[in-house]
């Protein structure tokens, strides 16, 4: 079966990246320089709840939550005018969502940029998934934690002031 050339790789199979894009459940996201999303896969509108139609086209500001956005588009417009970002390709990156319902969860991702033909910064791709869940186990892990230790210090100092209490002087 013949397939495209896909730079650094063997030939992709005819059909393989629209089958991927179309079907994977973490979300895809492609943005134009500007940071108007112009990619938006059935995965993102699971996530988010936006469907294509209400996504591609919109600012990013659909997704982050209103506290962060001078933050990211501080980084992006660097980016986008630098084409130097302080992240790897690759580098799993948290950050917290923002849903169509307006719930905040929260996001791993990895970025990367795409280029022009002349090589000039003309967007990026993400793939994002949502680990609110396993967030929220691990803070409630941590509270458990913390409350814990927290009790066994308390006891330990109780101990240890009723054995100085009980304790005959010599």
């Amino acid at each position: 079966m013949a397939g495209s050339k896909y730079k650094g790789t063997a030939s992709v199979p005819r059909g393989l990246i629209e089958a991927i894009l179309g079907t994977v459940s973490d979300a895809i996201i492609a943005t134009a320089a500007d940071g108007s999303i112009s990619f938006w896969n059935p995965g993102a509108v699971r996530i988010f709840g936006f469907t294509s139609e209400e996504a591609v086209g919109s600012s990013l500001d659909l997704i982050i939550p209103e506290s962060l956005r001078a933050r990211h588009w501080a980084g992006y417009n660097r980016v986008m005018t630098t084409g130097e970002s302080r992240y790897g390709q690759g580098d799993l990156l948290s950050v917290p969502g923002l849903t169509k319902d307006g719930r905040r969860i929260s996001v791993e991702f990895t970025i990367v940029l795409l280029h022009d033909e002349g090589r000039k910064p003309a967007g990026t791709a993400a793939i994002l998934r949502d680990v609110t869940k396993r967030f929220e186990e691990v803070r409630e892990l941590r509270r458990q934690l913390t409350e814990s230790r927290d009790r066994g210090v308390k006891d330990l100092f109780s101990e240890t002031a009723n054995n100085q209490r009980s304790r005959p002087r010599g």
